[in-house]
């Protein structure tokens, strides 16, 4: 998709790029308190993240920055050795970020399934929705947080309410601007005319820093410290990459456009590499903020990359007026946030859908919510694997029959895999078949080892039987594979089919011919 950078058009990215600023502030600062670092470690990350994948990139308008996801695994780190260790794993982590990248790992990504995708989304909304519920609480007589109750309660909602019908009504009769940054500053306004006494961004902690500085880790350059790092490394680099490929695959969707998902991942790792070396504690892309970007009408690199320098200039000039924006115009923006981000269609496809997508969308949005984005995705990936494999082993079929010559015909129709390897066997009956047997894989595929093992069994069970065994419509690449029943193929090259049992999924495909081949 072209955008033509017309003044208006400029205007739209600039706005949507500071919309998603003043939202990125609380969000931070809130995961470096979760991650027990400074709050400029959260901003820092925030910035350079932002600001290099807004540059590189797969995605033109996604947002990334310090989540959630990435400061609940840094927690037993930084306790355990310190904020130095943290910076060193976080580089680490972009390294690898940066050979999955090479390595083209990224278009992997199509192997999550629709419902987990759904399931995604809706987890990720339950989650934003309960982090904006710490704002509802205040520190307590003994430091501890309570929740807010009475008047400072009621004040609370009803400028968040208030906030999202702002909202709401600016997205409908003001173009001009986006309808969040309308929100923000009408509610700001009356908090500050009213002087009325809300939380706001400041009594969270100060947002006013310096420009980051070049600072190698302070670790020692030994095994003992790739002992510590390494797993922290791996397990950041791979919650890093699925959000961020899953966060590009949705807003794909919702702009009709396309997203380079292994450039996505080299870009990511070389962002983490850069605040690594500058004090930030890493990050990846955000959902919420992409969301906002994309509904205040940013969908160029312009609006992401100006979400970063903002996010910058409030660091060093404008900290003191950003710090006095009421926290419940922010909570109000993430409200909206998670009512468009919830797939509620979902409700009303429950129903319709196989009762095992069902399962799958409802057990990645809990696991979501319970433990984390990742293992969410890996788990609704297996589950779906396993319902697919165990369907396809039910598919595989024979039509037998005999033919002018008194030789028995089966006719195969079905993937022979791991999975249907038993339904095959059961096919066949090298007792009470006649001396000539021909099965026929024109409307089969041998996909693995152990179907190609299969095979070998089945022709060891007719030789033994003292029959003569054909294969026909194989493969080369299986031919070649077998071991005891390549010679027993009886075809011509021209009826074979063309594809590959043992696949390298390295290979692109450069012609049509390769990708025929490959189907």
């Amino acid at each position: 998709m072209t955008v033509s950078f017309t003044p208006a058009r400029v205007k739209t990215e600039l706005l949507s790029g500071l919309t998603v600023a003043l939202a990125l502030v609380p969000e931070a600062v809130a995961f470096a308190f979760v991650a027990h670092v400074h709050p400029l470690v959260g901003l820092y990350a925030a910035f350079i993240v932002g600001l290099i994948t807004a540059l590189f990139g797969g995605r033109p308008g996604m947002i990334s920055g310090a989540t959630g996801a990435l400061a609940v695994v840094m927690v037993s780190l930084v306790i355990n050795h310190g904020v130095e260790y943290l910076f060193a794993t976080v580089v680490l982590m972009g390294i690898i970020q940066v050979f999955a990248g090479i390595a083209r790992l990224g278009k992997f990504i199509r192997m999550v399934p629709y419902p987990v995708m759904l399931g995604f989304v809706n987890g990720l909304a339950i989650v934003i929705f309960l982090a904006q519920l710490g704002q509802f609480k205040v520190a307590g007589p003994d430091g501890v947080p309570v929740w807010l109750t009475g008047e400072k309660l009621y004040l609370m909602l009803a400028l968040v309410a208030a906030t999202m019908a702002v909202i709401v009504l600016a997205g409908r009769y003001l173009k001009f601007i986006p309808a969040p940054l309308v929100g923000i500053l009408v509610t700001t306004t009356v908090v500050t005319v009213f002087n009325l006494d809300v939380g706001r961004v400041g009594d969270l902690a100060s947002i006013a820093g310096d420009l980051p500085k070049f600072h190698i880790p302070s670790v020692p350059f030994n095994m003992e410290t790739l002992t510590i790092i390494l797993p922290y490394a791996v397990i950041l680099a791979a919650i890093g990459l699925i959000e961020s490929l899953l966060t590009l695959n949705l807003v794909a969707e919702i702009t009709e456009t396309k997203g380079g998902a292994s450039q996505e991942c080299a870009a990511q790792g070389a962002a983490n590499i850069v605040t690594g070396f500058f004090g930030g504690m890493g990050g990846c892309a955000m959902i919420g903020q992409s969301m906002i970007n994309i509904e205040s009408g940013g969908r160029t690199r312009l609006s992401s990359g100006s979400a970063a320098m903002f996010l910058l200039a409030f660091i060093l000039f404008a900290s003191g007026a950003i710090e006095q924006i009421p926290l419940a115009a922010l909570v109000g923006v993430m409200f909206m946030v998670v009512i468009s981000t919830f797939a509620w269609s979902s409700f009303r496809i429950m129903h319709k859908i196989p009762r095992s997508d069902a399962f799958v969308l409802v057990l990645v949005s809990a696991v979501t919510v319970i433990s984390d984005l990742a293992i969410a995705v890996v788990v609704g990936v297996i589950f779906s694997a396993l319902v697919f494999a165990w369907k396809a082993s039910r598919r595989i079929s024979a039509r037998a029959e005999i033919d002018d010559h008194g030789r028995k015909v089966y006719s195969l129709n079905g993937p022979l895999f791991f999975g249907s390897i038993e339904s095959f066997a059961d096919l066949f009956d090298p007792k009470t078949d006649p001396g000539e047997v021909i099965v026929d894989f024109a409307g089969s595929r041998v996909l693995d080892h152990s179907g190609l093992q299969a095979i070998d069994s089945l022709a060891d069970k007719y030789e033994r039987a003292g029959k003569t065994l054909q294969l026909r419509h194989l493969s080369a690449d299986c031919r070649k594979l077998l071991k005891k029943a390549g010679s027993l193929v009886r075809a011509s090259e021209v009826e074979d089919p063309r594809y590959g049992v043992a696949v390298d999924y390295g290979h692109t495909f450069d012609d049509e011919n390769d990708a025929k081949a490959a189907s």
